[in-house]
């Protein structure tokens, strides 16, 4: 459906020693970091507690890969998209049901079955020249929200058994919320989880103020090394997660547009937004709409998020004549650091 790059600079202080808490009821706490790679990507998350909680951490994402890496081996989605008979545990459960619900809300403009078009156009569409309607048309035959769901015993019904779930355009945020849930088990009041550019973040940082987030500025550089901030959020109890890429684009008739598959019409999407920042209660539904916006425009997704109780949005998108601009939910000032 996209490609998935942030564009955020995380502002993450990386600390080789442990920094006091200025919680003064929390005198006896230290900030704990722990960094590294998963899923393709690297993580960086801070938190307040009296000991480092690293194992616990690697082995809920464990847990999440588990039930949700369709690229390994004996997991829950792998064998659903083998049609071996398996029950979805609750972790699976709640990422259909999170996928299904936002599918319904943007006119399946959000969808974890189309990996197959995605795969046919190849990262940055480097296959386009290869790819004809009738390749289009025979993937389209088993890509569809609509084509699966879960039964009243709890079992996967495909319509067609071709069908193949992928839930990155959801997991990341997913598993920033599973990290939040387990710090919440051991009553941690302040952390910051960031996945892959999917961020999670509860209370105050080590200097006693809310997590701050950097957003580049939209300047023309396709090799990523140029950066200028263009504003940083202040973030406390909230997540946020990001979708495209403006230094990433394809250009049709002079025209930028971000590396995005409409999941409908199995064609990239010609819509006008090429970054997209989402704020949310929970980082999977943040990452979800992230996606789905990509390919919905500015205007539908203005329309979309309207529907959604607490959701704010940052979008970055291309004008008519070609230059970038920037457009925000109302109450979005609430957000920006002073």
């Amino acid at each position: 459906m996209k490609t998935k790059i942030s564009f955020l600079t995380v502002s993450v202080l990386i600390f080789t020693i442990i920094v006091s808490s200025c919680n003064p009821k929390k005198q006896n706490y230290s900030y704990f970091q722990n960094s590294g790679e998963i899923f393709h990507t690297s993580y960086h998350i801070k938190y307040a507690y009296k000991r480092s909680l690293e194992d616990e951490i690697l082995a809920e994402l464990d847990r999440f890969e588990q039930s949700l890496n369709p690229f390994r081996e004996n997991t829950v989605i792998t064998k659903i998209n083998s049609n071996i008979p398996v029950k979805p545990d609750s972790l699976f459960m709640e990422v259909f049901n999170k996928a299904t619900e936002v599918s319904r809300m943007t006119d399946g403009k959000f969808d974890i079955t189309a990996s197959p078009l995605i795969d046919a156009w190849g990262f940055g569409f480097r296959n386009m020249d290869s790819i004809t309607p009738e390749i289009i048309d025979s993937l389209k035959e088993f890509v569809g929200y609509d084509k699966i769901r879960i039964d009243s015993e709890g079992n996967v019904v495909k319509s067609d058994p071709r069908l193949q779930l992928n839930t990155s355009a959801i997991s990341k945020g997913y598993a920033c919320d599973l990290v939040a849930r387990l710090f919440d088990s051991y009553g941690i009041e302040n952390y910051m989880i960031e996945i892959g550019g999917e961020i999670v973040t509860k209370g105050v940082n080590d200097k006693g103020v809310c997590w701050r987030i950097g957003v580049d500025k939209p300047i023309d550089d396709s090799t990523g090394m140029q950066h200028e901030l263009q504003t940083i959020l202040s973030l406390c109890d909230k997540s946020l997660a990001t979708s495209g890429n403006y230094r990433n684009f394809y250009v049709k008739d002079g025209k930028k547009y971000a590396h995005t598959i409409d999941p409908q019409t199995g064609y990239p999407s010609e819509q006008d937004i090429l970054g997209a920042t989402v704020i949310a209660e929970d980082c999977m539904t943040a990452d979800a709409y992230a996606t789905a916006f990509m390919a919905s425009g500015l205007e539908k997704s203005r329309e979309i998020a309207r529907k959604i109780p607490g959701l704010h949005y940052y979008f970055i998108y291309v004008k008519p004549d070609s230059t970038l601009d920037i457009a925000y939910s109302e109450g979005f000032e609430q957000f920006f650091a002073n």
